[in-house]
């Protein structure tokens, strides 16, 4: 725990000092202490993007970025202490309660970050990535050694800058400070709620509440995380400057929105959001938005930069705009192969029987999946019928019909492409609280309901529960829970205890976990790390091994055709 506050202290300076200088540039006149902070991280994924084109993320890129901080803060010294001073003024400002809930939620998710990693993905290809980008930058051909590596993430570069590999291993937390930082925004809506009684605040301030469900996002770094709280933001802002409108306004609802989209392109939908606004205010907008076009410009071509290096596909994982054969480009039958495994693990289907299902079938198939998914979709549903009423007789006004409009969109588009109810879990959350404040919105109520949430997610974080009735995943059916031997320092980066074996196929040497039980499993290996059962698999379903297109690890991996009888 120490180490991570520690660190975290850091991260929350630099990215106040990021966020500050990179609002100057884009002249937004932002005053608000976390949304500074949003806006630090971003600018810390754009300098982590282009640096990881050329590079690694090491220590050379830490000498450069606190040489940037201390330029920052020797340069405008006053305005940065002003951030500083705002929030104190604004903590100071809160009630005692409220303060005493932050206080202890955030010990909470300190707890909840220095315990082991819950997510499965973290052991496929969260720490491989991110440990990829630290030691080498962006990889030519990466996803040719693991499928999985071609989805590096906008956070995963983030996760990269700020995990501090040259000093110490086990720094996995981002998400754990996003969720903090999130915390903090919600609060002081709340606290603001209890001034004014807009109940667009309580429905922000509402979002701790979700926290008996975020916990377990927040030990590794997943882009879901920020997803829903970064989106939680975007609403807020939606709905503030829909009628109150500005170009700096309308330039941080782009920002946000890229954010989001860098993070994960299943969150395309939410650029609706500014498409709207520029719509409904072309004339005041349409000769001001030279500083979102150009950082919009800039999102798409990292985007395209780094899918290309990394997989040979500029839109992976499609294969649009993918006629470029570089000698790295994964293979098509691969890529092909994964695209549509994606979506029929949704459905755990062939892919035979998933191209000759109806919808009809998808929709039964992926309802009847785990409990978790029926309960997801009854809420669901039950969400798209309710609001309709509540939206029409207590939020009649055009910017909520927009909201859920994208809403039904998002929603409808998912449940018939990647029926992953993760993916729209924050449109849930703001829906499900928007019907909610309908009922309870005394200041009382609304207190103990916080404080019985948090004591809920104090029992998930210290006694051990079991899933299985929610899940059949024998890798997701146990909590993820704070032990006292992590009081100063947290757990490693990775929950298996498996060891490595060096394995030798064609040129390249790796490291393959001795339990290989998780068929996409590589853990926390040596760099190159990959499953060897994934090999033989892929060798003898498509015939192709990856293979060192150098002696040099940095310079990339190909996949090379073996004849069926090698």
């Amino acid at each position: 725990m120490v180490l991570i506050f520690l660190s975290w202290i850091y991260i929350l300076i630099t990215t106040i000092h990021l966020g500050f200088i990179f609002d100057k540039l884009i002249g937004l006149k932002n005053k608000n202490f976390v949304i500074t902070t949003v806006l630090g991280l971003f600018f810390a994924t754009i300098l982590g993007s282009i640096w990881a084109v050329f590079g690694r993320i090491h220590i050379e890129f830490h000498v450069f970025l606190l040489a940037l901080n201390l330029f920052v803060f020797i340069r405008f010294k006053s305005n940065v202490l002003e951030i500083y001073k705002s929030f104190i003024i604004q903590f100071k400002g809160l009630t005692k309660s409220l303060k005493i809930f932050l206080v202890f939620n955030i010990l909470l998710i300190i707890a909840q970050c220095s315990a082991k990693p819950f997510i499965i993905d973290n052991e496929s290809y969260y720490i491989q990535t991110i440990k990829w980008i630290n030691e080498y930058g962006f990889v030519k051909g990466l996803a040719n050694l693991h499928i999985f590596f071609g989805q590096t993430s906008g956070w995963h570069i983030t996760q990269s800058v700020f995990n501090f590999s040259f000093l110490y291993s086990n720094f996995n937390d981002l998400s754990g400070f996003c969720l903090m930082i999130g915390t903090v925004f919600a609060v002081l809506k709340l606290n603001k709620y209890f001034e004014n009684n807009n109940k667009t605040y309580l429905i922000i301030g509402l979002l701790p509440l979700a926290n008996v469900l975020l916990f377990q996002f927040i030990s590794a770094p997943s882009s879901d995380l920020p997803i829903y709280i970064f989106s939680f933001m975007l609403f807020f802002y939606f709905i503030e400057f829909f009628n109150n409108y500005s170009i700096q306004k309308f330039n941080l609802i782009v920002i946000l929105s890229l954010f989001l989209v860098y993070l994960k392109p299943t969150a395309l939908v939410m650029l609706l959001f500014p498409v709207i606004l520029f719509i409904t205010n072309f004339k005041l907008l349409k000769n001001k938005i030279g500083p979102s076009f150009i950082l919009s410009l800039l999102i798409l071509s990292l985007m395209i930069l780094k899918n290309t290096i990394i997989t040979g596909y500029p839109l992976y994982p499609t294969q649009i705009f993918s006629g470029t054969n570089f000698d790295f480009k994964v293979s098509k039958d691969v890529v092909s192969y994964f695209f549509n495994g994606s979506a029929r693990f949704g459905f755990y289907t062939t892919q035979d029987d998933f191209n000759s299902m109806t919808y009809l079938d998808i929709f039964v198939k992926w309802l009847f999946v785990n409990n978790i998914n029926v309960l997801f979709f009854l809420m669901s549903v039950l969400l798209v019928i309710l609001c309709c009423y509540f939206i029409n007789k207590f939020y009649n006004k055009k910017v909520f019909w927009l909201l859920y409009s994208v809403f039904l969109f998002q929603f409808g588009f998912l449940l018939f492409t990647s029926p992953q109810y993760r993916f729209f879990i924050h449109f849930l959350l703001f829906f499900g609280f928007l019907i909610f404040v309908c009922f309870v919105y005394s200041k009382k109520t609304v207190l103990f309901l916080l404080f019985g949430s948090t004591f809920i997610v104090t029992i998930l974080v210290i006694i051990p529960l079991n899933y299985s009735v929610l899940t059949s995943n024998k890798h997701l059916s146990k909590n993820s829970r704070f032990s006292i031997s992590e009081i100063i320092f947290p757990h490693k980066n990775t929950k298996n205890t498996t060891s490595f074996e060096q394995v030798k196929s064609g040129n390249l040497k790796f490291n393959s976990p001795i339990d290989n039980s998780f068929f996409w499993g590589n853990g926390d290996g040596k760099l190159p790390c990959v499953n060897k059962v994934q090999i033989e698999y892929f060798e003898q379903k498509f015939h192709y091994i990856p293979q060192m297109r150098t002696k040099d690890l940095k310079d990339g991996f190909y996949s090379k055709k073996v004849s069926e009888n090698e």
